[in-house]
């Protein structure tokens, strides 16, 4: 039964597996190259690699695909595993055999389920392993425009644990959904899609709830903010919330509202806060001579008690975060397989 099973698998693995073993022996050959550059030019690091090609490239490419494992993985390993065989009717030959349904899947499911973990685990081992430079560097406050912090949502899910946990859960779903459908190219569609919005939805509505955030209050001021949202229609528009910075270096913020001193939530701010509103970028700016107007706003809001409710996860809470994230995923996994053994024994003939 393994060994029917490998010959049905082999191609799938083998050609993720050579893709992948590429990309890990790249990241494996200019790693150190990377790390050594960190620890030589400290806090110029992250700017000298805008001077670079390479690097930026395996960085961007290394993340790409630990966000296409997953699909591929449930859509072209899951997927099909189970629901070609249904398709074909060559199940009911092995079953013939004296070999058990439960037996069958679970050699099937356990041989390329094993195998997709593996790979992606290998896989986010080494890129988070390569990117840890980059990481560093922003996390103890180099600026850039083109890194993004690893607790932001775009690299969060291609580090660490969280991709391992996709792509489990993504072949799964795939062996559930091939088991329901029995047709190969509606369980490929349906898995491939359901990853793909599984991975763009979860950021947004299920990570910020898996831990308690940092919750504060900010008095914004001249150093701390950053600029002002407005409603653009009319030929008068009016401030309607102000933005401030943590000073959390790598945090990422989940919300950030203006209240009032009893602490509501404010859809718009009275006109007069205009006057705080930063103007260019310092290189830009003609006037080193302080703004009387602008500071007097400030002060304004603090004395009417305005302030910016902030919420947002520290960078210290990078693993606790991807902990529970792959758990959860781990655990869905789990409640699909089992679902698929009691599918092929109660459901199938």
């Amino acid at each position: 039964m393994i060994w029917l099973t490998w010959r049905q698998f082999r191609v799938q693995f083998l050609v993720v597996a050579a893709v992948v073993a590429a990309a890990i022996v790249v990241l494996a050959v200019t790693g150190p190259g990377l790390a050594d550059d960190y620890r030589r030019l400290t806090t110029e690091f992250i700017r000298n690699l805008a001077f670079e090609r390479l690097n930026p490239n395996l960085y961007y490419v290394g993340q790409a695909l630990l966000y296409a494992v997953p699909p591929v993985v449930g859509a072209f390993w899951g997927a099909p595993l189970i629901a070609r065989e249904l398709e074909t009717g060559t199940h009911r030959l092995v079953w013939s055999q004296s070999i058990g349904r439960r037996r069958w899947l679970a050699t099937k499911v356990g041989i390329a389920g094993l195998s997709a973990i593996a790979i992606t685990g290998l896989l986010s081992l080494a890129v988070t392993w390569w990117s840890d430079p980059i990481d560093d560097a922003l996390n103890a406050g180099q600026d850039s425009n083109t890194y993004l912090p690893r607790m932001f949502p775009p690299v969060f899910s291609a580090r660490g644990l969280v991709p391992v946990g996709y792509a489990a859960f993504a072949f799964a779903l795939g062996v559930a959904v091939g088991l329901v459908v029995r047709r190969t190219l509606v369980a490929l569609a349906v898995t491939l899609a359901v990853v793909i919005l599984v991975q763009i939805l979860t950021p947004t509505f299920v990570r910020p709830h898996l831990l308690a955030p940092t919750d504060r209050m900010i008095v914004a001021s001249a150093e701390n903010i950053r600029g002002f949202m407005l409603d653009g229609s009319g030929p008068d528009p009016q401030v309607k919330q102000i933005e401030v910075a943590t000073g959390v270096v790598g945090a990422w913020k989940l919300s950030d509202e203006t209240v009032d001193k009893s602490g509501k939530a404010l859809s718009m701010l009275p006109s007069w806060t205009i006057e705080c509103e930063p103007g260019p970028p310092p290189h830009l700016r003609q006037e080193t001579a302080p703004n009387p107007k602008r500071d007097a706003c400030f002060q304004r809001l603090a004395d009417e008690g305005y302030r910016q409710h902030v919420r947002y996860f520290a960078a210290d809470t990078f693993w606790s975060l991807q902990w529970r994230e792959f758990g959860l995923f781990v655990l869905l996994a789990l409640g699909l397989t089992g679902f698929s053994f009691w599918r092929i024994r109660r459901d199938l003939s």
